[in-house]
């Protein structure tokens, strides 16, 4: 919620149509959902001239209120706290309340009751809950005039937009200078910071506290502090406005606090001095630590929780809540003000998990600017000098790791043409920047501009400049055409072709396909790294679990492994095409798959254990199937998350193309088998398929076992079979490996296919190829023919 009224103290609107305001404002992009005018018709101010118990109720009371007119009105009211004196709200006969509740005269256990005596939440000026309706109706100062609007005396007849803010602007627009910085751009007016001077005192706050920053979720963190502090009840300024939005006032220490988070977007938090140590400790909670929070309950923290500490005792959930300990009391004399900047996800994450979502949290959870948390500090300073009669210390308690380069966007304007599909000239490019007091320079042609560090929305790509540009140009100013569209024969675009081709290949060979979240966790997104790409983490994820963007698909299968696992599915065998992304802008789409346990190859055969070979076999049946028969050839990999003697990369015209092996079982202790290729590597190596006659000339088949030292990779045996058979061998496939084998030894067996594609081959001829592809390997690779 916006009040008008407030934004008014930062720029002047005050010659603008409020209603056609909110139509500019929604139009640049900003939804304004409701314009709210705090107008009650047949609201008054009233005296309760007696009070007196109903006669037929134990709670219920009989009032006659003078509300300005001849006559006193009866009102019959069940508050605890109505009584003779009392300056009250009517709402007479006629009136209707938020709810659409009209007000008429009625009878009340048989008394006749001529309107209702009124708590603020029932005028819709704050929230109903347990606190508020125990406090009964609004009680109004002695000198309120009888029979005047109450909501002009309270000066709450303010405006006020009710906004639906698109999540990646409810950093900037949540708070009044904020929006009043998205007017000055629609009206090209400048906005006008408010006071943040103030008084230092000679003594120094460095002797009075020392501070440490022992986690890496909290890159900025300032304190001040003041003193003699007199708390008291807030000017009425500042009671009408925080009534206006829906906050209750409380004391000009805590309205202070809540003001200035609601002016700067900056949420502060107020220590009291006295009740603290020597030193501020911002530190990660250890796991089951606990802490009374100021709504007076126990809060069990999480080692992914941020505490603040006064070296002995937890004193805050960073960003969520205080701790009742250090709670500022009507007592209180000296104050330490706290502004800082925390991890947005984190704070999230223990905002979701105590179920304690603060005023506080919402707006730590969204991003903050370390400017306005400078601002924030400094205004908190200066109304607590003016309105607490405050001394503030000098100096200042600072941790400063926050990176504060600006954000650049370099563009020609012919990229923005493009963005928004129409010409904008340039003298309107440089203006719309103007508005947006966004900074820039020219040079040959290309703009630079400097992004204000309050827009955290805005990235450092064109694409964002282009939208503010084209919001503030007007979209309803972009006039619509009609694409050109040419009638062509229906084709498959980009990689479409090939997955469809592939994932129908995998299908046949019994693997069955999953589709899983492109967002990581971060330890998940670490493994697999083998191709040491710079992953993009989420700026404002929903969990931590869905923060990172993953480079590589083999994590998410393993997590859909342990998932299946964990309900008793023994046999997986699933597969994945998808993309992945990287921070260089890269998109690359990838096929991998996960087989563990038992492999169905045909009904009638029976099953058979998943193994390195076999997965080897689906990985040569599709490239194989996709035309890239014999340029392919698989060798050692180091990749550190697979097991280093049962793995592979997979090379293609020499050049890697994917991994495959078994997982490492220092992360799985099962035999999982995962393989992942890059479906763009292998689009770039498809070459035109040529016809070439199927052989009319009977194949022979020979079979043939070496027994190996268990350190040599069948790709080694390979090579040279590959070489000695010459022209006439025209397939070499494994069919079984045996690895129970004395003295560091395994067994792998071959089906060797001959063919000549001109003739029929003679047994002969054959068996010379065949023993010489025997003697060549026997004798190169120093291994022996296995006869039995």
């Amino acid at each position: 919620m916006i009040n008008l009224e407030w934004v008014k103290d930062y720029i002047d609107i005050s010659d603008q149509d409020l209603e056609k305001l909110a139509v500019k404002i929604t139009e640049a992009g900003i939804n304004v959902e409701k314009v709210i005018t705090n107008k009650i018709d047949n609201l008054v101010i009233g005296e309760v001239k007696s009070c007196v118990d109903h006669p037929d109720s134990d709670h219920l009371h009989l009032c006659m209120v003078d509300v300005g007119k001849d006559e006193l009105q009866q009102i019959v009211c069940g508050a605890p706290n109505v009584r003779e004196g009392l300056k009250v709200i009517v709402a007479l006969p006629g009136a209707v309340l938020p709810g659409d509740f009209a007000i008429k005269a009625s009878k009340i256990r048989g008394v006749e009751s001529n309107g209702m005596i009124c708590a603020l939440y029932e005028l819709g000026l704050e929230e109903k809950n347990d606190e508020t309706y125990a406090k009964g109706i609004e009680e109004l100062k002695d000198n309120a005039p009888v029979g005047k609007d109450p909501l002009v005396y309270l000066g709450l007849e303010d405006t006020l937009y009710e906004l639906d803010i698109h999540k990646h602007r409810n950093n900037d627009c949540y708070y009044h200078i904020g929006f009043a910085y998205e007017i000055s751009a629609i009206l090209n007016r400048k906005v006008t910071l408010p006071d943040l001077s103030y008084s230092e005192d000679k003594d120094n706050i460095n002797n009075h506290f020392k501070l440490e920053v022992e986690t890496t979720k909290c890159p900025y963190y300032l304190a001040k502090m003041v003193t003699n502090v007199e708390i008291k009840e807030s000017p009425d300024f500042i009671k009408r406005r925080l009534l206006s939005v829906g906050m209750r006032p409380i004391n000009n220490v805590v309205d202070i606090s809540n003001y200035v988070m609601l002016e700067f977007g900056q949420p502060l938090h107020f220590f009291d001095k006295d009740t603290l140590g020597d030193k501020i400790l911002v530190r990660d909670a250890k796991e089951g630590e606990e802490i009374t929070t100021l709504d007076d309950k126990e809060r069990i923290l999480r080692n992914s929780d941020i505490i603040i500490t006064d070296g002995e005792k937890p004193v805050c959930i960073a960003g969520v809540m205080g701790g009742a300990n250090t709670e500022v009391e009507p007592t209180t004399k000296n104050i330490l003000i706290e502004a800082a900047i925390f991890d947005p996800v984190s704070i999230r994450y223990t905002a979701s998990h105590l179920d304690l979502r603060s005023e506080a949290s919402i707006r730590y959870g969204k991003g903050l600017s370390y400017e306005y948390t400078n601002y924030a500090l400094d205004r908190a300073c200066h109304l607590l000098e003016k309105y607490a009669n405050a001394t503030v210390l000098s100096g200042i308690v600072k941790h400063d790791k926050i990176d504060k380069t600006p954000k650049v966007v370099e563009f020609y304007p012919i990229d923005v043409d493009k963005m928004l599909g129409i010409k904008i000239d340039e003298d309107i490019m440089k203006h719309e920047l103007e508005r947006l007091d966004f900074p820039y320079t020219i040079k040959d042609g290309k703009f630079r501009v400097t992004i204000p560090s309050r827009r955290l929305d805005i990235e450092s790509n064109v694409n964002d400049i282009a939208e503010e540009i084209g919001r503030l140009y007007g979209y309803q100013n972009i006039k619509g055409t009609l694409p050109k569209i040419e009638v062509k024969k229906g084709e498959y675009i980009g990689d479409v072709k090939y997955r469809k081709v592939i994932s129908k290949r995998l299908r046949s060979l019994g693997l069955n396909e999953v589709k899983t979240y492109t967002l990581v966790s971060p330890s998940m997104a670490a493994s697999f790294d083998y191709e040491e790409k710079e992953r993009i983490t989420l700026p404002n994820p929903m969990s931590i679990d869905k923060s990172v963007i993953r480079t590589s698909l083999i994590p998410s299968l393993l997590n859909t492994y342990n998932y299946n696992k964990a309900r008793k599915v023994e046999d997986i065998n699933i597969y994945e095409i998808a993309k992945t992304y990287d921070k260089s802008y890269n998109e690359e789409s990838k096929i991998a798959f996960l087989m563990k346990g038992n492999y169905v190859t045909n009904p009638w055969k029976g099953s058979m254990k998943v193994d390195f070979y076999l997965m080897k076999g689906i990985v040569e049946s599709i490239l194989d199937y996709l035309g890239f028969k014999n340029r392919y050839s698989f060798v050692k990999s180091n990749v550190k998350d697979l097991h280093p003697g049962v793995s592979a990369d997979i090379l293609l015209d020499r050049k890697r193309i994917g991994i495959m092996g078994r997982v490492h079982p220092k992360t799985c202790k099962d035999e999982v088998y995962v393989c992942e290729l890059s479906l763009n590597a292998l689009m770039t190596k498809v070459k035109p398929l040529k016809y070439k006659e199927a052989s009319k000339y009977p194949t022979i088949v020979k079979d043939v076992a070496f027994i190996v030292p268990k350190s040599m990779s069948s790709s080694e045996v390979e090579t040279v079979i590959k070489k000695a058979g010459g022209r006439l061998l025209s397939e070499i496939n494994v069919f079984d490996v045996y690895e129970k084998l004395d003295n560091d030894k395994k067994s792998i067996a071959y089906n060797l296919t001959f063919m000549d594609s001109n003739r029929t081959l003679t047994d002969e001829e054959v068996m010379n190829v065949f023993d010489n592809v025997i003697n060549k390997v026997t004798t190169s690779l120093n291994v022996e023919l296995r006869d039995k």
